[in-house]
């Protein structure tokens, strides 16, 4: 190299432009003869060990360099400087150390398919020839320089320059560095913009609103639920039952100072509340790493990393952990739908709308202000794909919540202009061919594991194999019969007769999927009101509506979610900035409407008859659909071997000699009431005694049996004779 090319490339290193600072850096060997250079801003005078050799100053620069024989200068030396305050300092030189990413790695995932890119990209410890130090990786293809800072050299860009391989990912291993080292990406945009970045694979993350992300000590904890996860990988979840309880962790509970609880006392307290409550599974809101409280973790920049504001990612291995250990599963709600415009994260990461699409058109939503993620470059959804397999790998998490799904298959998604595909449809083709290789890979490699769909549209075949041209979801979200249910429970009774459609419909579509009936945190927030101010009527209607509802989703078939406080009649609107209403469970309605949620979750799990055929038609069968003038529904849910009928009375009206025709003869028994006064209602039924039937047509079948059907309530009737009994242990209040 000429002197006149060498002092333009020093030129381009200390204004931090230089593309590949190995070519200028490090130990250059020309035959016998060896060149030592170093860039290091802040140092008085440098020498090279071992030997001592100092490095001499070119003039009016911050470079050093040494020229000697190669012999005296090993492959990994340390330069020892001052600095301008005195201090000393040894460090291995990063520039003399080769390359260390494989070209196999970098070639999966420039084809999208190395499902686990975050062992590779992101900051690793590594020791290399005994020298420890971390091996920071990142893809940033149009970026004219990036660098790692961080305390160690300043937060000054100058001092780390990475190496870029032709896949446009850029290494670094930095000799000396720990764990617990806070670091950042700075990268100069081709147009002269420097950006300072957290990592995309970033496992751990400061505090908001300290943006950095954390090197990780590799890992050490010791799972103790392999006799979980070996059930899982054989379980018929198809056939079990799953009743979910959804969590904001942040104000769920907190400490006497209001302060958040770490991961594992939130695992103590929620286990025993949620197992108490015969829950089968926990699923939380977003815990991916988010920089802003008010997102409730929907605005994701870490999704390799649990929030810090809970704890360290060992702390969240240990709440999953302690839930397995006591038989409850874990649910993530995971968002590859949209990400946010912090400056700090993904968008324009280098510079360019690498993440995210240019044409606004295709890559904002703008009702969310928010970023659409470019699913046609493989290394995006290799990123998203990559992102899903390391929680269920890394955390043992039983399944993900795919949010907004519904934004992610249309192009025409809540937006006036948009962008037809190739076919002049508004089908999102690259996202739609994510979305089944996602499920796919997923149930490949982590067999029992589910991934689940909140869709709010008809798209067909949501949950059917992607072999058979379905997107592959193990379940999808019933919006429609949320929807639908909602409005009706809504309107005051004296008027639901005219609605008793918005009832019966759900039946026409019920098991076109696997369904789950979820009453989430989206239906208690934004003015929409707490699931008991829904409600019509005065306190004991509201309380006895929302308790025949809870009787209504438990019975109707589908996987059951109910979000945090809607178990015991929560009034105000849920807030994430404040905990749940704790202190209503000092009134009766309150501690009635859990007693009653309780026993709902003992009859779901107890009764087969309410969840083997959950999902097709052979678990189902009309009673009666057709009385919308007394607004009753009456209906058999069944399996093989065994049934229950379910007798609902939508309105205040207690109904006496209410004769129902019933699936064969002999005696029956009322197991649940809604109405029980241990539940806060007024205890009107059909008591503890036999109900036997009689040989009276009714509604197309030769036996019948004459009830009462208390008010605002939901009832269930389990045969004891002449057919089998359902229930070891039956609910007790009745």
């Amino acid at each position: 190299m000429t002197s006149s090319n060498l002092a333009a490339e020093l030129q381009k290193i200390s204004k931090a432009r230089h593309h590949e600072p190995f070519s200028v850096l490090g130990r250059h060997q020309d035959q016998q003869q060896v060149t030592v250079r170093a860039y290091l801003p802040f140092a008085e005078q440098v020498s090279l060990l071992p030997g001592e050799m100092n490095l001499q100053r070119r003039q009016n620069t911050d470079f050093f360099e040494w020229q000697g024989n190669a012999n005296q200068v090993p492959t990994h030396y340390q330069l020892h400087w001052i600095d301008k305050e005195g201090n000393p300092h040894t460090d291995y030189d990063p520039y003399c150390f080769a390359p260390q990413l494989k070209s196999f790695d970098m070639h999966l995932f420039a084809e999208g398919k190395h499902w686990h890119a975050y062992r590779f990209l992101g900051a690793h410890l590594r020791d290399l020839d005994g020298i420890s130090g971390v091996l920071f990786a990142v893809w940033a293809p149009n970026a004219e320089r990036v660098s790692v800072v961080g305390i160690f050299n300043q937060w000054d860009g100058r001092c780390h320059p990475m190496r870029v391989h032709p896949s446009g990912i850029w290494e670094l291993f930095i000799p000396g560095l720990t764990a617990e080292t806070l670091y950042k990406f700075e990268v100069r945009a081709r147009n002269g913009d420097i950006l300072l970045k957290t990592d995309p694979y970033g496992r751990h993350f400061e505090l908001r609103p300290n943006t950095a992300s954390i090197v990780l000590d590799d890992l050490h904890y010791a799972w103790q639920d392999a006799q979980w996860v070996e059930k899982r990988e054989k379980s018929d979840w198809l056939h079990t039952p799953m009743s979910i309880y959804e969590v904001h962790l942040g104000s769920w509970q907190r400490d006497e100072e209001d302060n958040f609880l770490n991961y594992r006392e939130l695992a103590k307290r929620l286990v025993d509340y949620v197992k108490d409550l015969g829950f089968s599974h926990i699923e939380l809101l977003p815990i991916t790493e988010h920089p802003f409280d008010g997102s409730w973790g929907y605005q994701t920049t870490g999704y390799y990393a649990p929030t810090s504001r809970f704890g360290t990612p060992d702390d969240f291995r240990y709440f999953v952990d302690y839930c397995h250990q006591n038989g409850i599963g874990v649910f993530l709600d995971w968002v590859p739908a949209h990400f946010p415009k912090d400056a700090h994260g993904l968008a324009r990461f280098d510079g360019t709308a690498l993440y995210e699409h240019e044409d606004p058109r295709k890559g904002e939503h703008l009702d969310w202000s928010t970023l659409i993620y470019n699913y046609s470059r493989h290394e995006v959804k290799n990123f998203l794909l990559s992102s899903a397999l390391f929680w269920l790998e890394e955390f043992h998490l039983d399944g993900l919540r795919v949010d907004a799904v519904a934004s992610m298959l249309y192009l025409d998604y809540s937006r006036k202009e948009w962008i037809p595909n190739e076919y002049g449809g508004r089908e999102n083709l690259e996202a739609i061919e994510f979305l089944r290789e996602l499920n796919s890979v997923s149930h490949g490699e982590h067999p029992g594991t589910l991934i689940m769909a909140e869709e709010s549209t008809s798209w067909p075949q949501v949950t059917r194999p992607t072999w058979l041209g379905g997107l592959g979801f193990s379940m999808k979200w019933n919006m429609g019969w949320m929807n639908d249910t909602l409005s009706y429970m809504s309107k005051d009774p004296i008027h639901r007769k005219y609605h008793h459609d918005m009832l019966t419909f759900s039946m026409l579509y019920a098991f076109t999927e696997n369904f789950l009936l979820p009453f989430s945190h989206d239906e208690v927030v934004h003015g929409k009101q707490s699931m008991l101010y829904k409600m019509p009527g005065d306190e004991w209607r509201r309380f006895a509506n929302l308790r025949l509802l809870y009787t209504y989703m438990f019975t109707h078939p589908g996987k059951k979610l109910l979000f945090m406080g809607t178990e015991f009649g929560q009034g105000t609107e849920w807030n994430a900035a404040k905990i749940l209403d704790w202190y209503v469970l000092d009134y009766d309605f309150h501690k009635g409407l859990k007693a009653l949620v309780k026993d709902l979750n003992h009859l779901y799990h107890q009764s087969p008859a309410l969840y083997q055929s959950e999902f097709d038609w052979t678990g189902f069968e009309w009673v009666d659909c057709h009385d919308a003038e007394q607004s009753i529904l009456s209906y058999v849910r069944k399996n093989e071997d065994s049934f229950l009928i379910v007798i609902i009375n939508f309105t205040p009206i207690p109904r006496t000699n209410y004769r129902i025709g019933v699936p064969q003869a002999g005696d029956y028994k009322e197991i649940f009431n809604s109405d029980s006064t241990y539940y806060g209602g007024g205890n009107l039924g059909n008591g503890m005694g036999s109900l036997k039937t009689e040989e009276r047509p009714w509604m197309g079948r030769p036996h019948s049996l004459s009830l009462t059907l208390p008010p605002l309530a939901g009832i269930v009737l389990q045969p004891t004779s002449g057919a089998v009994a359902l229930l070891e242990d039956p609910v007790e209040a009745v």
